[in-house]
């Protein structure tokens, strides 16, 4: 019975993008040919060297509990990563380990938002950044973006938003559902913005750092404005970069008071990550490197092709994403035949093998988001039943 139910869990729901997930495992336990593009996975086997830090971790007997924000061995792996690849200058003690990203950035907004307080959120977003404010009691504050201006918006468009119960501004670059891009005069934009409105923090979400496409390197917040750094939180992870997406290790950064806050939260709910899973993260920020290199390029082509391919679809578009290994795909001229429902749009292609998650999922309309992070020849394959779907 709902009535059961805390405040706090009715002000949310399940994520729309892992139970379209869940909906096609069981849809190919049934016997079912279902191509799934729903979920962010990269495909590629976790490297060799974390492998094997694990499996000497398991051999040297490290099974037991840990400190409960992780290990001091990765704290210093982390610091390092947040230097070397993200440009950020930390200190361990001012870095907290989660399960996973997710875990870091649940955990700054529910020490943060209180009632009556205000988060900024670019739209199109990624499906937990609401439901994490409104679970904390928050309010949801969209900052609305665009295909035509790659899903990024202009700094007087955030100013405009703020008001004295704003407290935090969610960035995600590059991005989720979208694969935008904040370049450094933008978020140099933000930071002056930011300088005028003193009570407002940014959670800067930056695990898709290495799936940058543009020319130029990742960007971060933190970075170009230390003088802000008291007021953002950084969070990366292993996830993505390193395809350990089941070994759930989330990192983050920022102000002593916030990651000390964040600490006494995990100290009270689910304790320290794995300790396993932590001896394979710091062999995955402190060994090769290189391999990303190779696997940024492949992505890269993966999102030629299926641009492509979605654009020769008639009724369907997408922009060139800039990062990440998602396209954000407009449907708006093939509407009218689901009733202007996305979420029916997503149900057809899903009866046609292929799982999608809908723009509406995503604080966007009239549309779907696919990822490209599987191999080539079931993204064609899926592409081509895409078409017939709509044919």
């Amino acid at each position: 019975m709902t009535e059961s139910l805390s405040e706090m869990l009715q002000r949310i729901e399940a994520s729309p993008t892992t139970a379209m997930t869940d909906r096609a495992t069981e849809l190919r336990a049934e016997g079912k040919d279902i191509i799934s593009l729903s979920v962010g996975e990269p495909d590629f086997a976790t490297p060799p060297h974390v492998i094997e830090a694990a499996k000497a971790a398991l051999d040297a007997g490290d099974t037991k509990y840990t400190p409960v924000t992780g290990t001091m061995a990765l704290k210093k792996a982390a610091a390092l990563h947040f230097q070397r690849d993200l440009g950020i200058a930390t200190d361990p003690s001012q870095v907290i380990v989660t399960a996973g990203g997710k875990q870091a950035l649940f955990e700054a907004i529910v020490a943060t938002v209180s009632h009556g307080d205000e988060v900024i959120v670019p739209s199109p977003w990624w499906v937990s950044y609401p439901q994490m404010v409104r679970f904390a009691g928050g309010t949801v504050v969209p900052l609305r973006t665009h295909a035509h201006r790659n899903f990024r918006f202009d700094p007087g468009e955030f100013e405009a938003l703020i008001t004295p119960s704003t407290n935090w501004l969610m960035l995600n670059s590059p991005g989720n559902p979208t694969g935008a891009v904040y370049p450094a005069e933008m978020l140099k934009g933000i930071g002056e913005v930011l300088r005028h409105h003193p009570q407002v923090m940014v959670l800067s979400d930056d695990i898709y750092a290495p799936l940058n496409y543009t020319d130029g390197p990742h960007a971060t917040l933190a970075n170009l404005c230390p003088d802000l750094a008291d007021r953002i939180c950084t969070v990366s992870g292993v996830s993505k970069s390193h395809a350990m997406t089941g070994f759930r290790i989330g990192v983050a950064t920022g102000p002593k008071w916030l990651i000390d806050a964040m600490g006494k939260l995990q100290s009270n709910s689910s304790g320290n990550p794995a300790s396993i899973s932590q001896a394979a993260a710091v062999a995955a920020f402190e060994g090769p490197q290189d391999f990303l290199a190779d696997w940024r390029e492949r992505f890269r082509a993966r999102r030629d092709m299926v641009v492509a391919a979605i654009n020769a679809i008639p009724g369907l578009s997408t922009p060139v994403p800039d990062g990440a290994f998602y396209c954000f795909i407009d449907a708006s001229e093939l509407m009218d035949r689901f009733g202007g429902d996305d979420r029916k749009l997503a149900l057809h292609l899903l009866d046609h093998g292929v799982a999608v998650v809908a723009a509406s999922a995503f604080g966007g309309k009239n549309g779907f988001r696919i990822s490209f992070a599987t191999d080539e020849a079931v993204l064609e394959e899926a592409i081509r039943r895409i078409g017939a779907a709509l044919a």
